[in-house]
C-alpha cells in the first residue's frame, strides 16, 4: 500500500457500554464492528455524513468477532448500503451472525452455569431478538491469512488471534499497521473492571502474537479498555500505548491463571459471594465489580480456566 488511509472512530451508546465501529475511507470504504441494531441508522450514518461520506457508499462489513455487540447492527446496516457490502467473519463465529439463538446457547454453555438467574436464558434471548438488526449468512467466512482489497492498493489483512472467542481475527491494514483487534486485548476489562476471554491458553498466545509478530503501529479497540488504576485507554492506540497495552494484558492474564490455579488445586468452594464458586479469586486479584452484569466478563475467563484444568487433568490437549 502506498498511501495512507484514514480511519474515524464511529461511537453509539449502549446502557454503560460505548459501542466502538471503524470507518476505513478508503476506495471501497469499510466499516470493522456494527454496534447494535440501532447504531447504523442512529450513530454511523450521521457521523459519516458529517465527514462529507455516506453509508450507502460501504462496501465491506468487517466484523472482529461475532459477540451481540459487535454483530448486532451487521444486517441493518448491509440493508443501508443496498445489500452491495460484503460482510465478513471468521468461521468459528459465522453461527453468531446466523443465529440469535447461539447467543443463548454461548451463555448456557460458559457463564450462565454460575450466574444463579432463573430468568437468565430469557433475559439473554429478549437481548438477542431487542439489539440484532437480523439473522445472516456472511458473504465471507475467513480463517486468517486473507488479504482483502478494498480497492486500488488498499488491502487488509486477516489474522486469527482467537481467546477472547473462537473466530476473534485481526483486521490489519498493510503498509500503515493500524490493526482493529474488536475486544481482543481486554487489559483490565472495559466498564465491568474485569478481562473477559473464553479460552486462557489461546488469548495469551494471541496476545504475544499482536506483541511480537504483529505489532501495531496503530491499535483500535472495541471498547475504551482499562489500566489497573480504572483510567480508559481510549480506543485509538499509538505504538508505544499499544505495546503497553498488550504487555499488560498478558501480565494480568498470568495473575489471574496463577490465582486460579492455586484456588482450584485446593478445590472448588461453594460460598454466599456473588463471585461463588470463585469468591477467593475474585478476593485474591481484588477484583470488587458485580459479576453478574452482562456480559459477565468474570464467569466468562472463570469458566476459561475452568475448562482448561479439567482437560489437564484428563489428559487432553
Amino acid at each position: 500500500m502506498t498511501r495512507e488511509v484514514t480511519v474515524h472512530p464511529l461511537v453509539s451508546p449502549w446502557g454503560r457500554f460505548g459501542l466502538y465501529s471503524f470507518f476505513i475511507d478508503a476506495p471501497e470504504p469499510a466499516i470493522v464492528d456494527t454496534g447494535i441494531a440501532s447504531s447504523p441508522a442512529e450513530g454511523m450514518a450521521p457521523a459519516l455524513e458529517a465527514l462529507g461520506r455516506r453509508i450507502e457508499d460501504v462496501r465491506w462489513i468487517l466484523l472482529t468477532h461475532g459477540h451481540i455487540d459487535h454483530v448486532g447492527g451487521a444486517h441493518a446496516l448491509w440493508e443501508l448500503t443496498g445489500r452491495k457490502a460484503r460482510v465478513v467473519i471468521h468461521e468459528d463465529d459465522a453461527t453468531m451472525l446466523r443465529s440469535r439463538r447461539a447467543h443463548v446457547e454461548e451463555y448456557l454453555a460458559g457463564r450462565g452455569r454460575f450466574l444463579d438467574d432463573p430468568e437468565g436464558e430469557a433475559k439473554v434471548a429478549a437481548a438477542a431478538d431487542a439489539v440484532i438488526s437480523g439473522e445472516m449468512e456472511p458473504a465471507l467466512l475467513v480463517t486468517g491469512g486473507e488479504t482483502l482489497t478494498l480497492g486500488g492498493d488498499v488491502t487488509v489483512s486477516v489474522h486469527p488471534i482467537p481467546g477472547h472467542t473462537p473466530g476473534s481475527v485481526a483486521y490489519v491494514l498493510d503498509g500503515q499497521r493500524s490493526v482493529f483487534v474488536g475486544d481482543a486485548v481486554q487489559v483490565h476489562g472495559a466498564a465491568n473492571g474485569f478481562p473477559g476471554y473464553a479460552d486462557p491458553v489461546r488469548y495469551r498466545t494471541s496476545l504475544r502474537y499482536l506483541r511480537d509478530e504483529v505489532r501495531p503501529q496503530h491499535l483500535y479497540l472495541g471498547h475504551p479498555y482499562r489500566t489497573g488504576g480504572g483510567d480508559p485507554y481510549g480506543v485509538e492506540l499509538d505504538d508505544e500505548q499499544a505495546q503497553r497495552a498488550l504487555q499488560e494484558s498478558l501480565d494480568i492474564e498470568a495473575r489471574i491463571s496463577a490465582a486460579t490455579q492455586r484456588y482450584l488445586d485446593e478445590g472448588v468452594r461453594v460460598t454466599e459471594s456473588a463471585c461463588s464458586p470463585f469468591a477467593l479469586v475474585a478476593q485474591e486479584l481484588g477484583y470488587h465489580g458485580d459479576p453478574t452484569l452482562e456480559p459477565s466478563p468474570f464467569f466468562t475467563t472463570m469458566h476459561g480456566y475452568l475448562t482448561q484444568y479439567t482437560r489437564t487433568l484428563l489428559g487432553e490437549s
